[in-house]
């Protein structure tokens, strides 16, 4: 299964892949996102906590650049995201860095090239080889992040710094 995630910038991208998802009968979960302003690191931590639970296998978050959406992705362990601009880097991030979830912009892309993109993600394999090493010394740098981010995962959803609050 594939879980898919927006935030308000991404939310008309976000239901056009769901349509195209619908229409090659692939599963997917929506945690979300709405066309009013949400904020993105919370769609982002609920789309990667169905990754590393195993509900999902591989995912797709949809923001204005991609960018945001990757960074916040990319702080959860066992999630390996990448923004995905053109074909080539998205297979190669799936072929090199076994990325698990594609990170897109909406105001970057187009529909149709979204689907192309999506297509290179689902559809390339990871070589293992020298990658594979890598990919170990990341999960290792990770386990030691790991405690500290399964501690914390309760307070994510209520910022506390008073400049963030501000900005609401």
């Amino acid at each position: 299964m594939l879980v898919i995630g927006s935030d308000h910038a991404g939310y008309g991208m976000k239901l056009e892949i769901i349509k195209y998802l619908e229409g090659k009968q692939r599963p997917y979960l929506d945690v979300g996102g709405t066309a009013q302003s949400c904020d993105y690191p919370l769609i982002a931590v609920d789309a990667c906590t169905k990754i590393i639970t195993g509900e999902c296998l591989k995912g797709i978050l949809v923001c204005g650049t991609g960018i945001g959406m990757a960074i916040a992705a990319n702080k959860v362990p066992g999630v390996r995201a990448a923004v995905g601009h053109d074909v080539y880097t998205v297979k190669l991030a799936r072929e090199h860095n076994r990325i698990n979830m594609l990170c897109l912009g909406a105001r970057i892309i187009g529909r149709e090239y979204a689907f192309e993109l999506i297509e290179a993600f689902l559809n390339t394999e990871f070589e293992l080889g020298r990658h594979r090493r890598r990919l170990d010394i990341i999960t290792s740098i990770e386990s030691k992040n790991w405690k500290t981010f399964k501690n914390n995962y309760d307070t994510v959803e209520s910022p506390k710094d008073p400049e963030i609050l501000k900005r609401r």
